[in-house]
């Protein structure tokens, strides 16, 4: 496509799709870590399994609304991800639903899909306002239902996902690259293309949140990025020939085919997928006090200051400055990043701030939870590698595990500065209520 807006004749349902690529205005809400899976790779399991957890409970109805409404009024959200935990199992969930409707915060649901193995659950969200779903498929039969902990849940998650079909309901499709999934990805592929999905995003099993301190991974359930690409390249290929968007979260670069590169949305390449998160909300709604089931909403939050600060410190600049020098005191490497987000902060608190300003701020961002937040690496080879400022290279815990030597850098290119350049080759789908701005 030539265009930056056409009806691609290659997609199934005549979805609209651009290849311009501009800021995110989806939020996203954490209700509560209360689930009925126990999926060994979630961010989150800790805090599920640990009923005494402050972020286990979901939080009051009241909550949930004033967090969305601060989405739509100070951060101009559009769009929202709700999830848990399990957001289904949340009492208030169609009220939820319902506010965001009226309030013009159009709502996802990120969902497994087990509970909505009961049609009627399907059809008050419908009724409701659901926008879409996300449905997590982690495998197909035996291998999902140990994957996720309890017997009996794929079977119920593929009478949820029939019921969303039944009622006309779009919906995309998650799925983590754990080691039990890799030889069932092809299948996973035909699945979404038989169920007819609109998405499909492939993430690499990284320790975010609770998987960054429990140790529970290794070699038995991580597997290296070199044996994922064998069949991630040909799960892609497959979709693409049936006209379902592919994205890949977490994944280097050079790891996948070249025809690929343009499926990879790293840190500094989120930002430019409208269904993922704004990271000035998401440094706000992410904060343990948005989170937490009881007390109320924290201040309003920066995202210079966010970036600054990985602890999320919401003082004025000059406190932004302090986070800034013990930051780079600690990860001597960030002082590139931090001189970049100090130079775009500048020009963003201007009056004369142009959206190229705004995506200095975001790439500033995106490179700070890269290293400083998940200690991403880079390996020697990587030096050679034209896409190197715009990679965020190996998770550091995946490094420690497996080491660096499965980098393979990019070769005949030119040297690459623009987060975009391969995204921009990718056609995304577009909702009607999103051409005005993403178009």
């Amino acid at each position: 496509m030539q265009t930056e807006l056409a009806n691609d004749s290659k997609l199934s349902r005549d979805l609209t799709t651009t290849r311009k690529r501009t800021i995110t205005r989806r939020g996203v809400l954490w209700l509560g870590q209360t689930c009925n899976l126990r999926c060994h790779f979630c961010y989150f399991l800790d805090r599920i399994e640990n009923t005494a957890h402050p972020e286990h409970a979901f939080m009051s109805l009241e909550k949930s609304k004033q967090i969305c409404s601060t989405l739509v009024e100070h951060y101009g959200n559009n769009a929202i991800d709700i999830q848990g935990g399990e957001p289904t199992l949340y009492k208030h969930i169609y009220a939820l639903v319902r506010h965001c409707r009226e309030i013009g915060l159009l709502p996802t649901l990120i969902t497994n899909a087990v509970p909505l193995f009961k049609r009627e659950n399907v059809h008050k969200l419908k009724e409701a306002g659901i926008r879409d779903f996300l449905v997590s498929i982690q495998g197909i039969g035996d291998t999902y239902d140990k994957i996720v902990g309890v017997a009996g849940s794929f079977v119920k998650q593929m009478q949820g996902l029939d019921n969303i079909i039944a009622e006309g309901i779009p919906f995309r499709i998650n799925c983590v690259l754990s080691k039990p999934v890799l030889p069932q990805l092809s299948e996973v592929a035909d699945l979404a293309i038989q169920k007819g999905a609109r998405v499909v995003n492939f993430l690499a099993f990284n320790p975010f949140e609770d998987q960054q301190l429990s140790g529970k991974r290794s070699t038995v359930n991580v597997p290296r990025y070199s044996e994922v690409a064998i069949v991630l390249d040909e799960a892609i290929d497959k979709l693409e020939a049936a006209g379902i968007e592919v994205n890949v979260r977490y994944f280097p670069i050079c790891m996948v085919a070249p025809r690929h590169y343009k499926n990879i949305y790293n840190f500094q390449q989120l930002p430019f997928d409208i269904h993922e998160w704004d990271y000035a909300s998401w440094s706000w709604t992410g904060m343990q006090s948005q989170r937490m089931g009881f007390g109320p909403v924290s201040p309003l939050l920066d995202i210079a200051a966010s970036t600054y600060h990985p602890a999320h410190y919401p003082g004025p600049l000059k406190h932004v400055a302090n986070g800034v020098r013990q930051l780079v005191h600690k990860y001597p490497n960030l002082r590139e990043s931090a001189a970049k987000l100090h130079r775009a902060y500048s020009r963003i608190i201007n009056p004369v701030s142009t959206a190229r300003d705004k995506e200095a701020l975001y790439r500033a961002n995106g490179q700070m939870r890269a290293s400083a937040h998940c200690r991403y690496r880079y390996a020697e080879a990587c030096k050679r590698c034209p896409a190197r400022t715009i990679c965020d290279g190996f998770h550091g815990d995946y490094a420690e595990i497996f080491g660096l030597d499965e980098v393979r850098p990019i070769e005949n290119q030119s040297k690459i500065d623009d987060p975009k350049y391969f995204i921009q080759g990718q056609d995304k789908v577009v909702e009607p209520e999103d051409y005005s701005w993403a178009t």
